[in-house]
């Protein structure tokens, strides 16, 4: 017998939140990313850390917010405990190394489809490792093609996300680039969802366990948007975050031992006027002689005949 899978019991509530989520995860990371960029070796891995652990802790919120609107009609839905946290490590840890390899070595074409490439598997394997923590009366099935899919769009959404972490500059445009995340993660979670059909049974192969929703998901998702919340304050009280990009070259060339270069070019230097004795000895061009100077003394050389 096959259950009626409903993936929107709240109607829009769950994908807005769940897309809210994924982009705030993602603009935090982004901004400590871009900081990285200009702290210096002393505080670049520190920083790219905080990133990863945002942009990670964004996208399991959105997994499981979404599954908060995840239902089976003829059964009741528990979620094992320790898989749900193997999901959150898996999503920090690949996120991670994702944004070290661009962090340190760039965007160049196979550094980044590299990095994509890793990123996008580990967050699709958070999300499939977060529908197998769901424990049930049956059993789960997947559409190949819908789960090929779903793991492409992971793929490409990490790749532009890395992209974007060491690329996109200024306020406007994380955000611009914070809410193509959101939308791409959101939307390979739910084509995830909408990959799998559940296979009811008599013999409760997939017995509920664990603990339900309200009891299991809702103290889960408090770490995570604590974390959210924290990482939220240090970018806004952050002085180089908050002055914007002339701050930092300032602060790299001071550090380099150069001056900070000016808004305006300087205006050119006056020419000081000559000196008066200059002006007797080597009169101008087409001058006329001083009445003491050569010229009266030997009327017989200069003078007219």
């Amino acid at each position: 017998m096959q259950g009626t899978v409903d993936g929107f019991s709240y109607g829009l509530i769950t994908p807005i939140t769940a897309f809210l989520m994924a982009g705030l995860g993602g603009a935090l990371g982004l901004r400590c990313t871009v900081r990285s960029l200009h702290g210096g070796r002393t505080f670049k891995a520190g920083w790219l850390a905080l990133g990863a652990a945002a942009i990670g802790c964004g996208v399991w919120t959105m997994h499981f917010v979404g599954m908060m609107g995840f239902s089976v009609a003829e059964t009741a839905i528990s979620y094992d405990v320790p898989l749900t946290l193997v999901s959150l490590a898996v999503a920090v840890v690949v996120v991670g190394i994702g944004v070290f390899v661009v962090g340190y070595r760039g965007t160049g074409p196979v550094t980044l489809a590299t990095a994509g490439l890793i990123t996008g598997l580990g967050v699709a394997a958070m999300h499939y490792i977060g529908m197998y923590s769901m424990s049930l009366r049956g059993e789960f099935a997947y559409d190949a093609l819908l789960v090929v899919l779903s793991v492409l769009i992971a793929v490409v959404a990490s790749t532009a996300a890395l992209w974007a972490a060491v690329t996109v500059r200024g306020f406007l445009p994380s955000l611009g680039a914070s809410a193509v995340m959101g939308v791409a993660v959101t939307g390979m979670h739910y084509t995830g969802m909408s990959a799998m059909t559940v296979h009811l049974d008599g013999h409760g192969s997939r017995l509920a366990q664990g603990g339900s929703m309200t009891t299991v998901l809702l103290p889960m998702l408090f770490g995570p948007l604590v974390l959210l919340l924290v990482v939220g304050v240090i970018v806004m009280f952050d002085p180089l975050l908050v002055s914007g990009e002339d701050t930092w070259n300032g602060t790299r060339e001071r550090r380099a031992g150069h001056r900070p270069r000016a808004r305006h070019a300087a205006p050119a230097p006056v020419a000081a006027p000559r000196p008066a004795a200059e002006e007797e000895f080597w009169p101008r061009p087409g001058a006329p002689a001083p009445a003491d100077g050569p010229a009266s003394r030997y009327p017989d050389s200069y003078g007219p005949r």
